[in-house]
């Protein structure tokens, strides 16, 4: 049943998500009605910080429920085989039908919302944006993860900010999503989610990105980790 309701969870939570985006953008443009200012953009960050707030929140009152299957594959690696199977094949889809339902239902209530994250150079230069991305914000995650000096209000803010930093930075490119099931939402509604960009530089790269993001915290960062830890206790 743990794992029943984590698979609903991780669906929800991904639903969640997805409409989360079209809340912001509804409260800043239309609600607020600085949509064309210049401080909208500093208005849309800010309520993303609180909005990633109260993901982290989800996450942890649903003991992991989740709306990124990076984070979940970077798991599922570190874990054991059953682990894995259940990670990969049952927790992420979940995570995608998720996206899938919700930007559908976004659409069909709001139809001028726009269709999503789209590649804006070239294949190779997309899946090297979205894989050092995907990188650096599962290092990150990774690391706050660790049991290190912090609360949970300080991990949440140190990963929000660097979320929005990571964004800001692949937006013009790729969209700086870093979340394959979200992308794939939109891009099942645009129907170009089995495109050859579309996997190369949303699914295949920032998960060859996190294999290496979590070999690299296993040989490099943990080491260092459990020395600092043995050295404090001495």
């Amino acid at each position: 049943m743990g794992k029943v309701r984590l698979i609903v969870y991780d669906f929800v939570i991904s639903f969640m998500w997805a409409w989360s985006g079209v809340v912001i953008k509804t409260l800043v443009t239309q609600v607020l009605g600085i949509g064309h200012q210049p401080m909208a953009d500093f208005v849309k960050e800010a309520f993303s910080v609180v909005n990633m707030f109260f993901f982290a929140f989800l996450g942890k009152v649903t003991n992991g429920g989740s709306y990124n299957p990076l984070f979940i594959f970077a798991s599922a690696v570190s874990g054991g085989f059953v682990h894995f199977l259940f990670s990969v094949g049952a927790r992420i889809p979940a995570q995608v039908i998720g996206s899938i339902v919700g930007v559908r239902l976004i659409i069909q209530m709001f139809p001028e919302i726009g269709s999503g994250p789209r590649l804006n150079v070239d294949i190779h230069r997309g899946a090297l944006v979205e894989g050092l991305l995907a990188f650096a914000i599962v290092s990150i995650s990774l690391g706050l993860a660790t049991k290190i000096p912090g609360s949970f209000y300080t991990k949440t803010w140190i990963s929000s900010i660097s979320k929005i930093v990571l964004h800001i930075l692949g937006s013009d490119l790729t969209g700086g999503c870093m979340n394959p099931a979200s992308v794939m939402g939109w891009a099942y509604a645009r129907g170009d989610h089995i495109s050859k960009e579309h996997i190369l530089v949303y699914w295949l790269a920032p998960i060859e990105a996190t294999l290496l993001a979590v070999w690299t915290f296993r040989l490099v960062v943990k080491p260092m980790t459990k020395q600092n830890v043995k050295a404090k206790s001495e």
